[in-house]
């Protein structure tokens, strides 16, 4: 064919295809969606902070930055809240992509403060002896040597630190405030990615027992693919059920009112098994994330490996993004498949709660036992996310906004209980704790019991409110089942407070070292949270009820 007929043909498409002013531009609510937007920044500035900042001044530079982005992201948060984007205001906004409602806002506030407290724990550089007249924190000296390299050595002695784990802090926290507020399958996939990848990283940076902390930072990463991979291919699958991603289509498809359908996708729509497959898939890549048995084979693992701080922001934070996204894909997207999903949860929660407690029983190391604990509350939670209420969905973010203090602070304790080798994480090291250093003792009995859900404690409010919300659901069998589970966590919680306070101390046991005012801010925080949310909890569960709306 002559160019020139190719010409003529280019020129009759054009003539023929919709001019290009037709083309919308993107309506981007930026004030609404500052909160992330804030984070975002805050993380490419300290990127750019490592690329051209001088070395010495840059772990200063990077905890201002980070404590700075994440303050002002906490108060855009409270002026949308204030500003009724959680009630009256509610709506999806960035063209479809993002919800802001009130479950969204007190996910994100919540996931906010966690990360300050993170950033605390992360910045904490009094806990180790000086390292050659240079004080050290949790991460290793030069992430990308060998360990017990001469590279190593040299990094370690001219000083260096790893303060790259400010940003990837911030990019961690940024995906996660998107994760429960996506509004498409698309939104909520690069979400997922986007928190998840800088979590890979983090794991494997501990600067005592590096390669322990590279295992475990290799499990977590293949774990996770295979479950983003289970994710990813559920989306695709929904797209041939519905011919969208955005959450309110699928919706309308499920319950059988949608009105305009694509002719090249009538084939495939409404197909049952492309539905049933697809949203088991996604259920299961965020059930992978919250630590549900038996997606919770990497956490015992990843918990003990990672550093210590990276572990308490994990375990607190991912799970508040996790569940926020799970309760919006059931309750916004599946709710005309109530039916068909709440038999597979019971099962889920019941496996999950009787699975955590009794396998955290037989633990000897600190971190892991604290591991199996999550693994138990996630299982906790799950029973106010089947009761598919309006107390259901408030319970589980009462629940949430209690447990991730407690977990922060129960961490940051951790770290402070040392002996030759770094953190003396084995409980046999525990024994006597209560006499050699009371108040660190004290300070972690009131998170195990909380863990316990002991009365007067935030664990015994938010435990009450989700299995109260499951009894109103007809789910009372899972009630006596969570019961049970509580009794069996509460042996192995009061145990290790008997091991604290009655037991006879080694005398080359480990010490208790004196952390900065960060890390003592941070478990401060946690036990204030802890009994306020206890003693008074009123006030916060009315919170919760009014966020507990979902935009539709």
């Amino acid at each position: 064919m002559s160019t020139a007929a190719v010409h003529s043909l280019w020129t009759t498409a054009a003539a023929t295809a919709d001019p290009i002013s037709k083309i919308d531009a993107p309506k981007i609510e930026y004030g609404q969606l500052s909160p992330t937007l804030i984070v975002l920044g805050a993380a490419l500035v300290g990127v750019l902070v490592e690329a051209f900042g001088p070395r010495k001044h840059r772990y200063y530079a990077q905890v201002f930055v980070s404590v700075v982005a994440l303050c002002a992201a906490f108060a855009a948060v409270i002026a949308l809240a204030a500003d009724g984007y959680g009630t009256t205001k509610a709506h999806v906004a960035a063209m479809g992509a993002v919800s802001v409602d009130g479950p969204s806002l007190f996910l994100q506030g919540t996931i906010l403060l966690a990360g300050l407290l993170g950033v605390f724990t992360f910045a904490e550089r009094r806990l180790d002896p000086a390292a050659h007249g240079n004080r050290v924190d949790s991460f290793a000296a030069q992430a990308a040597s060998v360990p017990g390299s001469d590279s190593e050595k040299a990094a370690v002695k001219a000083g260096f630190t790893t303060t790259e784990a400010f940003p990837l802090l911030l990019f961690a926290i940024a995906g996660m405030l998107v994760f429960p507020s996506a509004n498409d399958l698309l939104t909520l996939f690069v979400a997922l990615e986007v928190f998840s990848l800088p979590l890979y990283l983090l794991c494997a940076l501990a600067r005592r027992k590096r390669l322990l902390s590279q295992e475990a930072a290799v499990k977590y990463f293949l774990l996770g693919a295979f479950a983003s991979a289970f994710t990813l291919f559920g989306i695709a699958l929904l797209y041939g059920y519905a011919g969208s991603v955005s959450y309110g289509r699928i919706a309308q498809v499920v319950d059988g009112t949608v009105t305009n359908v694509d002719p090249a996708l009538a084939g495939t729509m409404g197909n049952d098994a492309l539905l049933l497959v697809g949203s088991a898939m996604i259920v299961m890549g965020l059930l992978f994330k919250v630590g549900a048995v038996p997606f919770h084979m990497w956490t015992p693992d990843v918990y003990q490996g990672a550093p210590t701080p990276v572990t308490g922001f994990m375990a607190s934070a991912t799970k508040v993004a996790a569940f926020g996204a799970l309760l919006r894909l059931l309750y916004v997207v599946l709710p005309g498949m109530r039916w068909d999903w709440r038999p597979v949860m019971w099962a889920v929660a019941i496996v999950t709660m009787l699975g955590g407690a009794i396998v955290a029983i037989t633990q000897t190391d600190i971190k892991r036992l604290l591991a199996y604990s999550s693994i138990a509350h996630a299982g906790f939670i799950l029973a106010g996310v089947i009761a598919t209420t309006p107390d259901g969905i408030s319970s589980v973010l009462f629940y949430l906004a209690a447990y991730s203090f407690v977990t922060i602070g129960a961490f940051a304790v951790v770290t402070l209980v040392r002996d030759a080798g770094g953190e003396a994480t084995h409980l046999s090291k525990w024994a006597g704790l209560g006499r050699r250093s009371p108040l660190v003792a004290a300070v972690f009995a009131v998170f195990l019991l909380a863990f316990a859900g002991i009365p007067l404690t935030s664990g015994f409010a938010g435990k009450f409110a989700v299995f109260k919300a499951a009894a109103d659901g007809g789910a009372m069998p899972l009630v006596v089942v969570g019961v049970i589970s509580s009794a069996i966590a509460a042996f192995f919680y009061i145990r290790v407070i008997v091991l604290m306070f009655f037991s006879r101390p080694h005398p080359e046991g480990p010490t208790v070292a004196v952390a900065s005012p960060m890390t003592t801010v941070a478990i401060a925080a946690g036990v204030a949270v802890t009994v306020v949310l206890g003693v008074a909890p009123q006030y916060f569960l009315d919170l919760a009820s009014q966020a507990g709306v979902f935009v539709r």
